[in-house]
């Protein structure tokens, strides 16, 4: 079986048998064509897989390196090599001869590191945001929103107003690998939503919206054309801490990360904090642990004399 034979089943398998996201296949499959154009470069568009060999996986990542218009990262080229495992497994499932997915090894990382707002610096972000027009009631909903609660920036801009109660303070979002989880307000987030929402006067779907259109192209406009985009979600808190004084690059998930260290700092259980989340695998959710180190250290030391 050739490779582009054997890369279009693979990527069917994904879609139809194996029931991944449309953005799993679109990644798999962009990392597969880029290892394409590598043997296309080597003339060897026609090889059979069986004769794709360690070697040429291991030159391939020198490939990716000097092709690249900037540095990649090794988390970067690490996602390439997963992809080429999980496409070496398939292979493996189907009986079909080819190199064991085993042998494929992914560079070792630096430890990742954390980059959050502590109890204080949430404090200024939040007080920095005045209530006083429907942008500024959009931002903050959307700040305390993503700290309560640890979305996503793609499940935050995904929602509709109809899937959030307000009253139960709950909802639910299917993450990235379609699984449902429960999603939970605080009080504080139920108001700063009720307080945006309150003065919207348009019928639009998204929970969050643009807003600067001319209202009398309003009746023109569609829901998706006035969804928030992730760009511009990440864009906006990042401008909205730097105004405040804050010196940190805060994005999105520097929100999420204050969320799910915040639940550790106070002694919330790592099984939760990973279902809170939507992490597939604790592993990744152990990342946090690290914050709280000062913490064990003062419960060490009053406890153990």
């Amino acid at each position: 079986m050739q490779f582009r034979e054997a890369k279009s089943d693979f990527i069917n398998w994904l879609e139809f048998i194996k029931n991944k996201s449309k953005k799993t296949s679109e990644q798999y499959l962009r990392h597969l064509n880029k290892f394409e154009d590598y043997l296309i470069s080597l003339n060897k568009l026609d090889s059979k897989v069986w004769d794709i060999s360690l070697k040429i996986l291991n030159d391939f990542r020198i490939y990716l390196h000097k092709n690249s218009k900037k540095p990649i990262s090794i988390k970067t080229a690490n996602a390439y090599m997963i992809t080429l495992r999980a496409f070496f497994k398939y292979l493996e499932k189907q009986e079909i001869s080819a190199l064991s997915p085993t042998k494929i090894d992914l560079i070792k990382n630096e430890e990742r590191k954390i980059e959050f707002l502590n109890e204080e610096e949430l404090h200024i972000l939040f007080e920095s945001i005045s209530w006083d027009d429907i942008k500024s009631l959009r931002d903050i909903a959307i700040i305390k929103m993503i700290f309560s609660t640890g979305l996503r920036i793609s499940e935050l801009v995904s929602l509709n107003k109809n899937d959030i109660d307000l009253v139960k303070k709950e909802f639910s979002v299917r993450w990235k690998w379609r699984k449902l989880r429960v999603v939970f307000l605080t009080d504080d987030a139920v108001l700063q939503i009720t307080n945006y929402l309150k003065i919207r006067v348009d019928n639009f779907k998204p929970l969050f919206i643009r807003h600067n259109f001319d209202v009398k192209n309003i009746n023109i406009l569609d829901d998706e054309k006035v969804r928030l985009t992730r760009i511009w979600v990440t864009d906006m808190i990042g401008k909205r801490a730097l105004k405040s004084g804050i010196t940190k690059k805060v994005s999105a998930h520097t929100l999420r990360h204050s969320f799910a260290t915040t639940l550790l700092w106070w002694w919330a259980d790592l099984r939760s904090i990973q279902e809170m989340l939507g992490h597939a695998n604790i592993s990744t959710t152990q990342i946090y642990t690290h914050v709280t180190n000062p913490k064990l250290k003062e419960i060490h030391q009053k406890f153990i004399k």
